[in-house]
């Protein structure tokens, strides 16, 4: 079983159909790996277990790196990644919670990862669940779609801090933000943090970053797509 690095690009390199979401691909491959290697407290046969962090990827688009890590860390067969996007491959081009182990919901919608991500730490602070961390990956296009603006103003207002957004930035939002992704999520009462995206030591450092009292962002930014 892979469970290195260095072997997700031959695990990306299995799956072919999609070629116009490898740019989506490669631009969070870092970001997810540091997140599964180093951070995020889920294993294979941990995905119903209650205090397990929650992971909910809202660019859901392109999947194919979100794929690869979750075979290199054994939620599901190496072998899946050669049927991506067949009619009965369980590996479609957005994410199936209900036939992907691991996966905590279908997404591919824009805009809306961070408001399920946001409901996701209420029920579980109703649940008296405060250790559960829960991390969303959005794309900074995502940003056009209104739901994510009332969604990251809520959370900053009633201190979810346990609440952790990755952005991936690479300037592919139309409209883009003054002063930066981070400027938008500090002046809704966020912790935020802008770092490399293919740095992960950087990226490890921002996703680690204490924020009391606040839910944390960390602006991933890589090279525009072509």
């Amino acid at each position: 079983m892979p469970t290195t690095y260095e072997d997700l690009p031959d695990l990306l390199s299995r799956m072919t159909g999609a070629e116009k979401h490898g740019p989506a691909a490669t631009s969070t491959l870092d970001a997810l790996w540091v997140l599964y290697e180093r951070v995020l407290r889920i294993a294979p046969g941990r995905s119903e277990d209650p205090a397990r962090d929650r992971f909910l990827l809202s660019k859901g688009h392109g999947p194919m790196a979100y794929y690869a890590v979750l075979a290199a860390k054994g939620f599901l067969p190496v072998e899946w990644l050669d049927g991506f996007g067949g009619y009965h491959s369980p590996l479609g081009h957005h994410p199936d919670r209900l036939l992907i182990p691991g996966v905590e919901i279908g997404s591919g919608s824009l805009g809306h990862g961070l408001p399920l991500a946001v409901g996701t730490a209420l029920g579980l602070r109703a649940q008296g669940l405060h250790d559960p961390a829960v991390w969303t990956l959005i794309g900074d296009a995502e940003f056009d779609e209104g739901s994510n603006h009332e969604a990251l103003a809520y959370a900053g207002a009633v201190g979810l801090e346990r609440l952790h957004a990755i952005v991936i930035d690479n300037t592919s939002a139309t409209h883009g933000w003054q002063g930066g992704i981070a400027s938008r999520f500090e002046a809704a009462g966020w912790s935020a943090v802008t770092v490399d995206g293919h740095d992960h030591a950087a990226l490890y450092q921002a996703y680690t970053l204490a924020h009391p009292g606040r839910p944390h962002a960390v602006i991933a930014q890589v090279e525009p797509k072509n």
